[in-house]
């Protein structure tokens, strides 16, 4: 295993070019590989495998380059589930799935092939290694950026072998990278939404994408069980949700839980949707190996991906769940979301999916 070769993913983004370039020029051999996760109508490409453009962004750098199908593996670890989730009630994350269960065992696979000991990916995130020994991620030098959140189900052996070299650049700054280097896609516009989604809306992706029953109309509902309206299937909903619900209550009205079983949702003010604890399951830890049943530890907690983390104590329940107390109460952690909790030193202790 040659520990100056590594494989770059790319996905046809200015991040994962620059990513490569910046490997090539400290002296690495990079082989540039795309995982082409989604097969789309019409000979689409879902915007994490757009080849052309890694191609492109390859061949202007000077490095080898591949694509890689992993499509059945997206299929079974990635889309089916969220579409079930949603389905159920809940609001997946699959991206922090598709990380760890498809990008990092395909690109590691690869690299084992082909005798690379590295892997490297364009996230704006450190790779560290604790005084315990444990790897973990640690958030970006410029948090606007920071994509930690999405990591944090990494394992050890693939944080190991994994470089991040953008943990210290800005966005600005990797733009300005490229245009140097003449990468054809310099100025390409971030992607936003789900990578998966490319037109229209995730509820449509589901209609189109299952053979389950889809769940139909139903009633908005009070914290009492009154009746205030009709909502268009428990899909379209997440905890938390106010825009778009079409009810004109003459207050702010928020999604305050999803009762599949009646098909219900419960309408509740601003209030009813503040927390101060949540309880994990799904858990995976990075700086610490894990937490005894009763163990408690500080940290700062993020429950979606652009939360501002809060202080709050992570406390073992058993085995498979934490219990996590805040300092201060939270807005409406949502079920199938993830909670990602961060130590002193702005690295990730561990995380797991919120449940009901």
């Amino acid at each position: 295993m040659d520990k100056r070769k590594v494989i770059a993913g790319m996905s046809g983004g200015v991040d994962s070019a620059v990513c490569a370039y910046l490997l090539k020029e400290m002296g690495y051999e990079v082989i540039g590989v795309t995982l082409r996760t989604l097969a789309m109508q019409e000979g689409g490409q879902s915007r994490c495998c757009e080849i052309d453009d890694a191609r492109s962004a390859a061949d202007a750098i000077g490095i080898d380059y591949y694509a890689v199908s992993c499509i059945s593996e997206f299929k079974e670890y990635v889309t089916d589930p969220f579409i079930r989730e949603y389905l159920t009630g809940l609001t997946p994350n699959p991206c922090v799935v598709c990380n760890r269960a498809v990008k990092w065992d395909r690109m590691m696979y690869t690299a084992d092939v082909m005798g690379a000991g590295y892997v490297a990916t364009g996230h704006y995130a450190h790779v560290v290694r604790k005084d315990n020994g444990r790897y973990c991620v640690k958030t970006a030098l410029h948090a606007d950026k920071d994509q930690t959140y999405m990591l944090y189900r990494l394992s050890q052996d693939q944080l190991a072998r994994t470089l991040m070299p953008l943990g210290e650049y800005s966005k600005d700054e990797v733009r300005a990278i490229a245009l140097r280097a003449g990468i054809p896609v310099a100025n390409k516009p971030d992607s936003q939404e789900i990578c998966f989604v490319t037109d229209g809306h995730y509820t449509d992706f589901i209609r189109d994408n299952t053979d389950e029953e889809i769940p139909g109309e139903g009633d908005f509902v009070d914290e009492d069980g009154k009746v205030l309206g009709r909502h268009k299937g428990i899909f379209h909903y997440t905890v938390g949700q106010r825009k778009g619900l079409g009810l004109p209550l003459g207050y702010p009205a928020y999604v305050k839980e999803i009762d599949v079983s009646k098909n219900q949702i419960i309408i509740g003010d601003e209030a009813s949707v503040m927390t101060d604890v949540i309880v994990c399951d799904r858990l995976n830890f990075m700086g610490i190996k894990g937490l005894e049943t009763g163990e408690k530890v500080r940290a700062m907690t993020k429950i979606r991906y652009r939360h501002k983390a809060a202080p709050s104590y992570v406390e073992g329940i058993d085995e498979d769940h934490v219990k996590i107390t805040f300092e201060e109460p939270v807005k409406a952690p949502s079920p199938g979301q993830s909670a990602v909790f961060y130590d002193d030193d702005a690295c990730i202790i561990g995380g797991g999916v919120i449940m009901r």
